[in-house]
């Protein structure tokens, strides 16, 4: 008898069980729908970066199909192969310092330094033969510069503050003339902290809301994709300097991203730092289509 009460009470219990679970299930029909970052990109390939690249902070695409990298302690451009997944040059152009962003044009790296310096290493993958040339823009290490981009037509670098431009309320993306070395006095576009597109992100501090750490000019689209380490997120502006889109990048993939960079024809390439748990990497990317 005791045994028959145990049953029953068992599958009263189980049952009880499966309602609850199942009115749980209905439930999550009234819940606002959000948007998981896999549906707006995907992880097509990962390199991982061997040890001595484990704080990579800046990325160029090359024209043989590898990529100009440099990072964050270490005056030297490494050449990684794609194809290969080697490094398969070491080019030294500085001493030690907080470099953050590379571009490159034709035969010349330009280098970005934190403090707003620029290394201009003409023909830099002559070995032996390379110089570089130094000059300095308006920004200091206050600015915190870790952007650095050329133009869709290879006539002037484009560069962003991470923390503080002149005011508070926006981040201006400037140019600066190859010829003349000279950065422009006032920004070919400027980004709005205050924007209706960073409504989830507004911080206290204003000049915080978002963090520039590199950009890239797509050159299908001419558009700026503009990458925030942070917060890990990806900002894609109009070719007029309106916000297109902010695409949230997800932590676990995108433990540091520092490096963004286009193929010619416009594959998408982020590159991440190290953690703790994982190496330093470079990401091929691919959008979804609006």
């Amino acid at each position: 008898m005791k045994t028959l009460k145990y049953t029953i009470t068992a599958a009263l219990i189980l049952s009880l069980a499966i309602i609850v679970l199942a009115f749980q299930g209905l439930g999550t029909d009234d819940e606002p729908f959000k948007v998981n970052e896999s549906a707006e990109y995907k992880v097509v390939q990962k390199w991982e970066m061997p040890g001595y690249l484990k704080e990579i902070s800046g990325i160029a695409w090359l024209p043989d199909g590898t990529m100009a990298c440099v990072q964050d302690e270490e005056g030297e451009i490494f050449i990684y192969d794609l194809k290969s997944e080697k490094i398969v040059q070491n080019i030294h152009f500085a001493d030690n310092g907080d470099y953050e962003g590379i571009a490159v044009n034709k035969g010349t790296a330009y280098v970005m330094r934190s403090d707003g310096k620029i290394f201009e290493v003409e023909r830099f993958r002559e070995s032996g033969n390379s110089k570089t040339l130094t000059y300095q823009t308006e920004f200091s290490s206050k600015n915190n510069m870790e952007t650095l981009a050329m133009s869709s037509d290879g006539n002037y670098l484009i560069t962003a503050p991470k923390d503080r431009d002149r005011v508070d309320e926006f981040k201006g993306m400037y140019k600066i003339n190859l010829d003349s070395r000279k950065i422009d006095a006032q920004p070919m576009v400027k980004i709005n902290m205050e924007d209706d597109a960073f409504v989830d992100y507004l911080e206290k501090k204003v000049y915080k809301t978002f963090s520039p750490s590199d950009a890239a000019v797509n050159p299908v689209t001419g558009e700026f994709y503009i990458l925030e380490g942070i917060d890990p997120k990806l900002v894609i502006l109009k070719k007029d300097g309106t916000i297109k889109k902010v695409i949230e990048l997800d932590d676990n993939e995108f433990k540091q991203p520092e490096g963004i960079t286009f193929s010619k024809d416009g594959k998408l390439y982020i590159s991440n730092e190290s953690s703790k748990k994982t190496k330093a990497n470079i990401l091929q990317v691919e959008l979804s289509t609006d």
